[in-house]
């Protein structure tokens, strides 16, 4: 029986932006009342500070059901979201509810968020801001989040002191059951977590998902066999993908979209794409030698395309000049020859 994966990427989101906020104190007193037991669970913390993110008010034009991110800020949001596999809110409440900074963040995606647990800290007068977590929860369970039962709500007039949270070993006990049940939740979530991100490929068995941080060791070793041909039909190599360390490849998947597929548990094939104003660069599309000849290439292809956004008006992609399979895929997807051996390398274009 293979060993259960037990680690896990908790991202604390602190909610309030306004001056003068207690958010970031109690994001600090929860992380550190929790250290010891993260360090015994394998929980890797990462704050996600909404006041420094600074997420405008929703700007995207498409729906974030379909994950087609105009802007550069979404996108980044959307890494770091789909990164973790469990979240930690600290929030206040205003007026009987979240904060609209909160609202807003939680609006901007939606697959990123599925089938994972999340926690609250909360904090205020009169309720200690439990309140603004029961609209909270409205909003998450629509997101297919699964807020979890153990909490933490801090009165202000009791629990914080000179812009700090008191030290209280009861309040200590309770963020460590949170912690404890945010990793038991997310492990339990992991596999129907991994089977809602990914959709089915022509292939049997294999399945298509965003990358993941888990894939980079496998997308390096996967684009290393991919282009030891390319070396050898061009005879050359000066070939970057040959070259690359673990972290340039996890540099460009920070900055590009990449999908991997996977068969059998092996990730096995694997593209990027970047829109550049109205041109979409699509690259690094990689199958494994041993499936090569089975359509896989050109359905990424496709597939990449049918991701672009709407403002996109030219494809691109390049190769190397002497790949003449390359080559001729890729002008049966209808791309044509604009460059053919300038310093080695052919570029293609079709209009979207």
């Amino acid at each position: 029986m293979s060993q259960i994966d037990t680690s896990l990427r908790l991202l604390v989101i602190v909610a309030s932006t306004r001056p003068g906020r207690l958010g970031p104190a109690v994001a600090d007193w929860f992380i550190d009342a929790t250290a010891a037991r993260a360090k015994e669970l394998g929980v890797t913390v990462d704050v996600a500070d909404l006041a420094e993110i600074g997420l405008p008010l929703l700007d995207e034009p498409e729906h974030p059901a379909a994950g087609n991110y105009l802007h550069e800020h979404t996108r980044a949001w959307s890494r770091r979201v789909a990164a973790a596999d469990a979240f930690l809110v600290v929030t206040p409440e205003y007026n009987f509810g979240m904060p609209a900074s909160l609202k807003n963040a939680l609006d901007y995606l939606y697959a990123e968020w599925a089938w994972k647990p999340v926690g609250f800290v909360s904090y205020g007068n009169t309720s200690a801001g439990t309140r603004a977590v029961q609209m909270a929860k409205q909003v998450v369970t629509t997101l297919r989040m699964v807020p979890i039962g153990a909490t933490v709500a801090l009165r202000l007039s009791e629990h914080v002191e000179n812009a700090e949270v008191r030290e209280d070993p009861t309040r200590t006990a309770l963020a460590i059951d949170v912690l404890g049940e945010l990793s038991r939740v997310a492990i339990a979530l992991r596999q129907l977590r991994d089977r809602a991100d990914s959709e089915p490929t022509p292939l049997d068995d294999a399945r298509i998902a965003p990358v993941q941080p888990s894939d980079l060791a496998e997308l390096l070793v996967l684009q290393r066999a991919c282009w030891v041909q390319e070396a050898i039909v061009n005879d050359t190599l000066d070939i970057p993908a040959l070259h690359e360390s673990a972290e340039d490849v996890a540099e460009w998947t920070a900055t590009w979209q990449v999908w991997c597929v996977r068969r059998h548990g092996r990730l096995v094939a694997a593209v990027r794409a970047r829109a550049n104003g109205t041109v979409l660069d699509i690259g690094r599309l990689m199958v494994a030698p041993d499936l090569a000849g089975r359509g896989l290439g050109s359905w990424l292809l496709a597939y990449a395309e049918a991701k672009a956004p709407k403002e996109i008006t030219t494809f691109t992609l390049f190769t190397g000049a002497r790949s003449d399979r390359n080559i001729a895929l890729y002008q049966r997807s209808g791309y044509q020859l604009t460059d053919h051996g300038t310093d080695g390398v052919a570029r293609l274009t079709k209009a979207a």
